[in-house]
């Protein structure tokens, strides 16, 4: 008969999640990650058999909810070019609810993660480049739509649009004013809006 296991595998996803967002993959120390977790160390390696898995989950688990948020935004909004628009203001909000830090984990951990963690450093890139294929699906579906010029390259805009999504994430890392943060936010959503095709 299986063992079942004597913790909670999400809360505690959820938790290294947190502790590696706002501390780093190197900072994060097995002595933080016990009390992050609420865990002893063999718990840890039996659940997650080492550090640089449990990273790698804690990536994923991150990853996956901003591409499933991207992904639905663009499925459900009646507009693309609306829906990447409404993105990037959403991103103007300094609130930061129930987040750790407001600047992009996938973001700091490339910055941190240099060449002595390659298998790291390979998932950081993968999911970039699952975020600029949703962009470049989306400003395919608003060419398709006609929103913007037949001629207009989905690929170049999404890496355009990439840059401003994690710009304004490493931007609200540092500013401390709402407005502000909002009126940056406001502009480069402007931009995406002066890409629609004059009917």
């Amino acid at each position: 008969m299986p063992r079942i296991p004597s913790y909670d595998r999400d809360a505690a996803l959820d938790a290294a999640m947190t502790l590696f967002w706002v501390k780093g993959y190197t900072a994060t120390s097995l002595k933080d990650l016990e009390q992050a977790l609420k865990m002893r160390p063999g718990s840890i390696y039996a659940a997650f058999q080492s550090k640089e898995a449990l990273f790698r989950a804690t990536l994923d688990l991150y990853a996956g909810r901003m591409e499933t948020e991207l992904a639905q935004m663009i499925a459900d909004a009646p507009s693309a070019l609306a829906a990447l628009r409404g993105y990037l203001l959403s991103l103007g909000r300094l609130d930061r609810c129930d987040k750790p830090s407001t600047a992009c984990m996938l973001v700091k951990s490339l910055l941190e993660i240099q060449s002595d963690h390659p298998h790291l450093r390979a998932i950081v890139m993968d999911h970039l480049d699952t975020v600029l294929r949703l962009l470049e699906d989306g400003f395919a579906k608003a060419q398709e739509a006609g929103e913007i010029p037949a001629d207009a390259d989905p690929a170049r805009l999404a890496q355009r649009m990439q840059t401003y999504v994690f710009g304004l994430k490493i931007q609200a890392q540092r500013e401390q004013d709402p407005f502000v943060m909002q009126q940056l936010a406001q502009d480069l959503a402007d931009e995406i809006s002066s890409l629609r095709r004059a009917a």
